[in-house]
This record gives C-alpha cells, structure tokens and sequence, in this order.
C-alpha cells in the first residue's frame, strides 16, 4: 500500500510525520502521525497507538499533547491516526457534532446507509496497524494503545476485543458505557460499549489505567459513566487503576510522567 508523505519535521533525537495513504476499509484517503525516535533508525521500538476524540484529527494530538521528548527518552513509536474517514456526503452524517463525520466512535457501522465506508474499527484493529508494521521498524509484539474521550471508548474496546493483542490500555476521560447513543437497536452494540464486554473477558494478561478528572462536564451529565465500567469488573482477575484527578491543574506533568513510564514497560 503506498503511503505520501505530508510532512517530517525533526523532534528532539526523533521525526514526527504525518502520512497519507488509500484505505481499502474506508474507501478514501486517510491521514496519520507517526513519531518515530532516534533508535528507530537501527532498530524495532515498541509501538503506541493514540486516538483522539470527538471532532478531532490526527493532528490535535501533535500539536497538542507535548509527547514528542518521551518518545526519544522512552524509544517509542506513537501512532496518531484521524478519527473518521471523510468525504461520502452521506444524508445526515452531520446532522449531529457527536455523531457526525468526526464523531464515529471508531466503529463499524451496521446500517446500510453507513457501513460500505464508516469501518474505522477495522482500520485501527487491522488495516493500520498491518500498514505501520510494513512500513516502519515497529515490533507488533510490543504494542500498547490509549486515548481520550471517544478515543478512550475505542481503546477500552479494542483491548478488551482482542486479547494479547494489546500490551495495556490507557482512558482519559473515557465514554464507559455508551450503548444508549450508539445506535437505535441496542443489542446490536453491545459488542461496542465496554462495560459490557468486561464482564465476559477472560485474558489477565492486560493492563488498564483511567484516568478521570472530577469536574469534566461530561461526567457531571451522565455520559462517561466511569462506576459501571468498574462495577463491572469488581470480581474481575486483571489490574485496573482508576484514578479521580481532583485538580486538573495537577495534570500535565505528574500525570503524562507516569502514564510513559508505565506503558513502556513491556
């Protein structure tokens, strides 16, 4: 599969790009970043994939989030792909700014005016990372996976779907349990909504971490429902921290210092 390349611009030791390439899941043109650290240039790193959350691209997380100094000290590789594909003009595709073009929820969709072309969760599961471990010195036994908000529902599922698959999970702020706005049959989505499907998952091997701040809107609103997705796994046989961060002011250093030294070790 041919990628272009958009851009590289030197980070530290490391590059960050962003690439171009025909999706054959999503029938058009889909953008990515990849970080890549000095030790790539001679050897495979492990591999981070971050998703990004409502209305975002992949480029909220390059410009935003200041990860590129962990990826040299830490010799990983961080792949930020887009939300959504994009460019269907499919009838009311952006009737809503939480169900829209760039709020897909990383799904596959089962309606027939949306699945020939919305099968984000087959690109991120499969054709991405496919791509990725073609083209770039990744180790795909060395693979972890995190994001934010919609992001952070999509990561919790992938994980949870694909056992061994992931060496761990990162959620800030994550959607727990949204099976109620995900579609008009709801027992259709239970294989996407993550609370539901912790309670049949038997793999131990697994590691996740959520992270939530207190006054996050979404969770005063009823959206984010952190306490089903843990009582969910109150019996359950696998670590998971969640952590409430009362100041948000607190965040930025303490936090992201944490988050790299726990994911990268593998």
């Amino acid at each position: 599969m041919a990628l272009k390349q958009i851009y590289s611009k030197k980070c530290f030791e490391g590059f960050q790009k962003v690439y171009e390439h025909d999706s054959v899941e999503l029938k058009c043109k889909m953008k990515f970043g990849i970080c890549l650290p000095l030790k790539a240039e001679t050897g495979k790193c492990p591999v981070l994939y971050w998703l990004s959350g409502l209305t975002c691209t992949e480029q909220n997380f390059i410009t935003k989030a200041g990860y590129h100094q962990a990826v040299t000290e830490h010799d990983l590789i961080v792949i930020a792909p887009d939300t959504s594909s994009h460019g269907y003009n499919i009838k009311g595709e952006d009737d809503s700014w939480d169900f829209d073009t760039s709020a897909v929820f990383y799904v596959n969709a089962p309606e027939e005016a949306w699945k020939t072309n919305y099968s984000m969760c087959s690109y991120v599961i499969d054709e991405l990372p496919k791509l990725i471990n073609a083209s770039f010195p990744a180790d795909p036994k060395k693979v972890s996976i995190l994001g934010h908000f919609m992001g952070d529902h999509r990561a919790l599922i992938c994980a949870l779907k694909n056992p061994r698959k992931y060496k761990s999970v990162s959620a800030f702020s994550p959607i727990c349990n949204p099976i109620v706005c995900l579609g008009a049959n709801q027992s259709k989505w239970e294989a996407y909504d993550a609370t539901h499907l912790v309670k049949s998952y038997l793999d131990s091997q697994l590691d996740i971490l959520i992270d939530q701040g207190k006054d996050d809107q979404f969770l005063k609103d009823g959206q984010l429902l952190p306490d089903s997705f843990i009582a969910a796994y109150a019996e359950w046989k696998i670590l998971v921290v969640f952590r409430l961060i009362i100041h948000e002011k607190l965040l930025p250093v303490n936090i992201h210092s944490k988050f790299y030294q726990r994911f990268t070790t593998f």
